[in-house]
């Protein structure tokens, strides 16, 4: 008879735990070894306990999922995300860290069992949306990114100073501040000041109040 699949749940909502907790106690394939609110108890419990497969919340207070899952790297558990984040700010850094898959709290009952049997197995399950962003980020060109004069230019041109603001700012000349520009144009693929901006904006270069 098969070992059952030893499982530690880390999510700092109790709720949460207890529900996963009933749907895996209730399955003889499976042994829930322990419970962590956070990254910092799941190290701790992962050192005694010993699971097979972490099922990781990602935002949680002190110690986050993210850097729960690099400390886990040299150990032996497979760390399954199950979060309600899918942006790429979450995704990313938590396969780049060393997830052996990502989930979203949406998914069923049935997808989610497969995938801790799956993980323990040391086999990558993701989101379909995961997936997909994942698939976009590696057909994206690769970007250039913008040098330290070329964000000090834009950060004033997005507080509205003119060319000419801009180089008695930064203590250059006017046609310095335009080739600086026209450099950051081409590294964003705009045409214009206000796309510069509102690119700047959606990659996170540049942040409402500040840079």
């Amino acid at each position: 008879m098969t070992a059952p699949i030893r499982l530690l749940i880390v999510d700092d909502h109790p709720v949460v735990r207890d529900g996963l907790r009933g749907m895996f106690t209730g399955d003889p394939g499976f042994e829930v070894v322990g419970e962590a609110a956070d990254g910092a108890e799941a190290l701790a419990l992962v050192a005694t306990v010993r699971p097979d497969v972490v099922l990781m919340d990602l935002r949680m207070p002190g110690m986050n999922g993210v850097t729960a899952i690099g400390r886990l790297a040299r150990s032996t558990a497979r760390v399954l995300v199950l979060t309600t984040y899918d942006t790429d700010a979450d995704v990313l850094p938590a396969i780049e860290a060393g997830a052996t898959g990502y989930l979203l709290k949406d998914t069923p009952r049935e997808e989610l069992v497969r995938a801790v049997r799956a993980a323990a197995r040391g086999e990558s399950v993701l989101a379909p949306s995961v997936a997909g962003r994942l698939m976009g980020r590696l057909r994206a060109p690769v970007e250039e990114p913008l040098s330290q004069r070329e964000l000090e230019v834009l950060t004033l041109v997005a507080r509205g100073a003119s060319n000419r603001e801009a180089a008695a700012r930064l203590f250059i000349s006017e046609a310095t501040v335009k080739t600086h520009l026209l450099h950051l144009y081409a590294k964003l693929g705009v045409n214009d000041r206000a796309a510069a901006v509102a690119t700047a904006y959606d990659r996170g270069l540049l942040t409402p109040g500040g840079r």
